[in-house]
């Protein structure tokens, strides 16, 4: 009977502790998404200070995670989503494994409480003896007390299960809520700032390819700086035949010295 006392205490407080998870997340979710999606079209800094300010609730921080990042790719912003969701889920399944070790224990222990309460009974009983009335009541009463472990034991066990269930069914919502507040703040993100090209830390874009229109040349070609001039002399700059002078002027310029 102490190990099923046990159990119930441990149901109660996971149903206390839970109710009183469920009650805050249920209360204050609806609002913490439509400011921060409201924001969000304006600033994204501010949207992220809003789910900064209610990071004690797991919408929070499941919103948060993509805004902290700094200036990410539409597929960086829907990874962060995932893995802030992924995570709050586990957490929402807290008290989960507990009540289910209850559901399955619990009759158990009540039906070995029961069979240790009948081998007891059947021992004390005295069937040869001369009181058979006596003893017949006797045992008809330690039957009935040994039944009470069983009994008590389902009860547990039916409290637990119905825990169980309820939170499963909230962890079912908040997963497809989850799921529509992240799309939404994706669908955001690319309308308003990725392709709207608002976004506050951008990037510094690489070369964009010239086109056969603009280039009338080969396709492909990026723009770049334009390329100096070799110092090298041209073709322009070397010396002609016209300037480099020849043996028959040499030889006329000779033969024009006057004589002394």
């Amino acid at each position: 009977m102490v190990p099923i006392v046990g159990a119930s205490v441990f149901t109660m407080a996971c149903a206390l502790e839970r109710a009183t998870f469920w009650t805050d997340l249920l209360k204050r979710e609806g609002r913490v998404v439509n400011e921060v999606l409201d924001k969000a079209r304006q600033d994204l800094d501010g949207a992220a200070m809003i789910a900064a300010r209610d990071r004690d609730l797991p919408i929070g921080r499941f919103l948060l995670a993509p805004l902290s990042l700094k200036n990410p790719s539409p597929d960086s912003f829907r990874l962060a989503l995932e893995n802030a969701g992924d995570k709050e889920f586990v957490k929402m399944r807290k008290g989960d494994k507990l009540l289910e070790t209850v559901v399955a224990i619990s009759p158990l222990l009540g039906l070995l409480g029961t069979v240790t309460g009948l081998i007891a009974t059947f021992e004390n009983l005295n069937i040869g003896g001369g009181d058979g009335a006596v003893g017949a009541t006797e045992a008809a009463g330690g039957i009935g007390e040994a039944l009470i472990t069983t009994a008590a034991g389902m009860v547990v066990a039916i409290l637990a299960l119905l825990v169980l269930r309820v939170m499963v069914t909230l962890q079912s919502q908040q997963m497809d809520y989850f799921s529509e507040a992240g799309n939404e703040l994706e669908l955001i993100y690319r309308e308003y700032w990725y392709e709207a090209g608002r976004l506050p830390y951008r990037e510094s874009a690489p070369a964009r390819p010239v086109r056969d229109s603009d280039s009338g040349g080969t396709p492909n070609r990026s723009v770049s700086s334009p390329v100096m001039p070799s110092a090298l002399p041209t073709s322009r700059d070397a010396p002609t035949s016209r300037d480099t002078p020849t043996s028959r002027d040499v030889q006329g310029e000779s033969r024009q010295l006057p004589s002394f």
